[in-house]
């Protein structure tokens, strides 16, 4: 996966037993409070998954 300049990454390993809607819950909230996105998800074949969020980086430019 290429990483963009503009973007900043998160990388979070959800293990096997993990359910459906705790996956749903934490992506939720780390979507509306951390501003994140769901850029990829990765099945391994233990049955984990590994998710990529992303998030467009603000930069401010000084006023004076």
């Amino acid at each position: 996966m290429p990483f963009s300049a503009d973007y900043e990454y998160r990388i979070i390993n959800l293990p096997r037993g993990t359910g459906r809607s705790e996956a749903r819950q934490l992506l939720t909230e780390q979507a509306e409070y951390g501003r994140w996105e769901l850029a990829r998800v990765q099945l391994s074949f233990g049955g984990g998954r590994r998710v990529w969020l992303r998030r467009r980086i603000m930069r401010v430019e000084r006023t004076f």
